[in-house]
């Protein structure tokens, strides 16, 4: 059985973990867009999503390091190149999420180029032997019948490059490539093999300090070469095929660097984007003619431009997707994990919604479902406008818990301009049900006189009063009740601090209660001090002198008599509370402990100058369950267990811990990571698959029910002839049928001409049935009798003939109703008259 290490958040570096790596973040830096589909790069994956449902339809795995470029294929649009620092170009057949074919270059590919005239060549961009001289080169793609295919065939275009995607672009149809870099703009001319190099000023002055040049992007049609620059300035170049000829206008809106161009399909239209998160278009590159498209929420960092020009796409700097159509209406957004400046509330699962809740916007929470990979909402703590300035201190949200299943929420904001300045400000929040969010019940100002170092809830089943314990650097612990705060208007309830303890004026670090709610443990410092919980009496102490506590939890179910704690000095203990001793310690530098609330398991994550590895153990048993070295590169910031919906049924005991939770993490650089056995391929949903399949069709609510119920029919109708091998019409092919449902309202004739029409058509089915299952209008009733008694005789032996029949060959004839009533006249005929011969 393989494990795999699945990552979520947005990735900035690449992590070397085990044996068995996928990547399947949000969302990241390179996005493409089609008529009906998005791509983008996710760490190794290429991700593939529905521009009408937003859903992931298909994971691209198959890089074995980073994916730096994405491209469609010009000659073919239903095929996707991609180039990765594995040194490999890939052709995937994106709809069906095929690997067509590998080309191995072997050099490591920072970006990659299509051109159309260029059928058998990509361009690339390596790394020359400095590590920040980049080259331009083509590479020249072989025809072959197998699926990996060496590329060796390199031709040199352009030097000293950057190696981002956007510093270069190809204009007229491919007849030229324009590169930027610093002060410098090169153009390569392919039919006269030239190049021409043109410089901005660099002086410190202030008229020339941010010259640089930061995007470029080319006309499709004409010789027009668009630039971006720091100072926010868009330059546009023409007769650049010539020196001393060359000349450029400049178009001015941003207030701050443009961070990408792009222009339209016909050329017609050239699209900016930068920090002001604004899509700005200029038309006819005029600087009067600009339309806008504001309040798009975060950063512009990427837009592209589908192949038919009627959609827009723009990836932010908040980890999010828009589709835009032509006249600048947002149509969808894919939200992914926001990557925030800092986390300081850490990893927590709603009980209610199973989603990871986190530091998001700035001042919010964001609540993101794992099962979808994607955010379900924003909740707003601070309620304060965000100016965007970097000069200005903002309110920072540093605590957050839940409580009482996710019917209380805890949170604590902060701002300190100097050090004698502290804002601090406690929130509780209820969950309403009827708006079905959280709203503030009790706001406490000051609730310590120094920063809050922990808070947590008591959630244990028996507990009567909602109860929250909150530690300070001030050197107390305070304990907060629910209480009534009813009056003469309205009953309510609201928050009191009960009682505040401490220890000898020692920091209060970390604080948690035992899974019964009966101990309370605080850490002062290096002490760790258990408390009584229905009389706050001090009810024993440890102390090892190993350090600072750094991390502290109880053990669960039949461990629950067990205290850990890790310290800054790299030691991990285990305390009996029955025999109040130390039961074990190891050494080992922990910097995420969690404890599973579904089984007795704690995995806990070091690092090193190697990385960082994961322990999964009991606090019963210091022998670990499961150890995987070097998970990640980087620092692991945060850790938490997240329930299963469906258990697992691992045998292994070395994955047995993963059958009732799973495990994520945080790392420094904000990447979301967890240990799975499926592949990203198949966590996608049914739903999105099933999209997938029927694209063609409209995927409205109302379809799914209404086709889901069609096919069912249709099954349960083909099982019926199969059966009795008969066939009768769908009501698909009858005329009435089709003409009431297909004609337009306003020309249909009236309802009660329809209406005989349609309820004859009904009838029409007893058509398919035998002959001599329908009476004749003209027959006797005294010949009916013996007709049916005749009838019936027939029947059964055409029957008992098709079932000696081949079913391959035989197929029942269906008399039309004229050579049916030309069969009973035959029947009627007195042929006595032939026994007298």
């Amino acid at each position: 059985m393989l494990l795999y290490l699945y990552f979520l958040g947005l990735l900035d570096s690449w992590p070397q973990p085990g044996p068995d790596l996928l990547l399947a973040i949000a969302l990241t830096r390179c996005i493409l867009i089609s008529e009906r589909y998005i791509f983008c790069v996710s760490g190794d994956f290429v991700k593939v999503y529905s521009t009408a449902t937003e859903e992931c339809v298909h994971i691209l795995q198959g890089h074995r390091n980073l994916v730096t470029g994405i491209q469609l294929n010009p000659n073919n649009h239903l095929q996707l190149y991609s180039c990765s620092f594995d040194g490999t170009i890939k052709l995937w057949d994106y709809v069906d999420g095929i690997l067509i074919k590998t080309f191995i270059v072997g050099h490591k590919l920072h970006a990659l180029f299509t051109v159309a005239h260029a059928e058998d060549s990509v361009f690339v961009t390596i790394n020359k032997e400095k590590p920040d001289i980049f080259q331009l080169v083509s590479v020249k793609l072989p025809k072959s019948s197998s699926q990996e295919i060496e590329s060796k065939e390199l031709s040199f275009v352009l030097d000293y490059i950057n190696q981002s995607p956007k510093y270069i672009a190809f204009g007229n149809e491919g007849e030229y490539v324009a590169a930027v870099r610093d002060f410098s703009l090169s153009v390569y001319f392919f039919k006269k093999k030239t190049t021409s190099r043109f410089t901005l000023s660099s002086s410190r002055n202030k008229k020339h300090a941010k010259n640089n040049f930061t995007c470029v992007a080319c006309h499709p049609k004409e010789d027009c070469i668009a630039t971006g620059h720091k100072d926010g300035k868009i330059r546009l170049w023409r007769n650049f095929d010539d020196d001393k000829k060359y000349t450029y206008t400049c178009l001015h809106w941003h207030h701050d660097m443009v961070m990408d161009l792009a222009f339209s399909v016909t050329g017609t239209s050239l699209l900016s984007g930068g920090r002001e998160s604004v899509l700005v278009e200029w038309r006819d590159a005029a600087e009067k003619n600009k339309e806008f498209l504001p309040r798009l929420g975060a950063t512009i960092e990427h837009i592209s431009v589908s192949p038919a020009g009627d959609l827009f796409c723009t990836s932010h700097s908040d980890n999010k997707i828009i589709v835009i159509h032509r006249n600048l209406e947002a149509s969808a957004v894919i939200q992914g994990l926001v990557k925030d400046s800092n986390i300081f509330t850490g990893l927590m699962i709603d009980p209610r919604t199973k989603a990871l809740v986190l530091n998001g916007k700035p001042g919010h929470l964001q609540f993101y479902s794992l099962q979808s990979d994607k955010q379900l909402y924003n909740l707003d703590i601070v309620q304060q406008e965000y100016i965007n300035d970097y000069g200005l201190i903002q309110i920072e949200l540093t605590k957050a818990a839940f409580g009482c299943y996710g019917n209380w929420l805890a949170t604590v904001e902060q701002r300190q301009e100097k050090e004698t300045e502290l804002e601090l400000q406690m929130k509780l929040w209820m969950y309403n049900k009827k708006t079905q969010g959280f709203v503030l019940n009790t706001k406490v100002n000051m609730p310590h006189e120094d920063h809050i170092t922990a808070l947590c809830f008591c959630n244990a089943e028996k507990s009567e009063n909602p109860t929250l314990v909150t530690a300070s650097k001030d050197g107390h612990f305070k304990v907060w009740i629910l209480t009534d705060d009813s009056d003469i208007y309205k009953k309510a309830v609201g928050w009191t601090c009960d009682f505040v303890g401490s220890y000898h004026k020692y920091q209060a670090t970390n604080c948690c209660f035992s899974e019964d709610g009966s101990l309370l443990a605080v850490s002062f410092e290096e002490i760790v001090t258990i408390w009584d919980s229905e009389t706050w009496e001090l009810k024993c102490t440890f102390c090892q002198r190993a350090g600072k506590i750094r991390h502290l939890c109880f053990g669960r179910l039949t461990c629950s008599k067990y205290l850990l704690g890790a310290t800054e000095n790299g030691i991990l203990c285990c305390w009996n509370l029955l025999s109040c001793a130390l039961e074990w310690s190891a050494k080992l530098n922990v910097r995420v402990m969690e404890p599973d609330l579904n089984s007795e398991n704690i995995a806990a994550i070091s690092h090193s100058s190697m990385g960082s590895d994961l322990f999964v153990f009991k606090p019963s048993e210091p022998r670990p369950l499961y150890i995987q070295k070097n998970i990640s590169r980087e620092e692991v910031q945060w850790g938490v267990f997240v329930p299963r919906d469906v258990p697992e049924s691992f045998t292994s005991e070395s994955y047995r811990w993963l059958n009732r939770s799973q495990f994520y993490f945080l790392t420094k650089s904000q990447s979301l990571l967890t240990l799975s056995t499926k592949s990203p391929e198949e966590k996608l949903t049914p739903t999105s698959k099933q999209l997938l399949a029927e694209e063609s069709l409209p995927t409205t609510p109302f379809y799914f029910i209404l086709g889901k119920h069609r096919q069912q029919q249709d099954e349960k109708l083909n099982a019926a002839l199969e059966n009795e091998l008969v066939q009768l019409p769908l009501t698909e092919n009858i005329p009435a049928i089709n003409e009431l449902l297909h004609t337009p309202a306003h020309v249909l004739p009236s309802a009660s001409f329809l209406c005989s029409m349609f309820v004859n058509s009904l009838l029409l089915s007893k058509e398919s049935k035998s002959a001599e299952e329908i009476p004749d209008d003209v027959d006797m009733e005294e010949e009916k009798e013996s007709d049916d008694s005749d009838e019936e005789n027939d029947f059964t032996e055409k029957v008992q003939d098709t079932d000696n029949t081949d079913l391959g060959e035989d197929i029942i004839h269906q008399l039309s109703k004229s050579e049916e009533k030309e069969l009973r006249k035959f029947r009627k005929v007195d042929y006595s008259w032939i026994t007298a011969l």
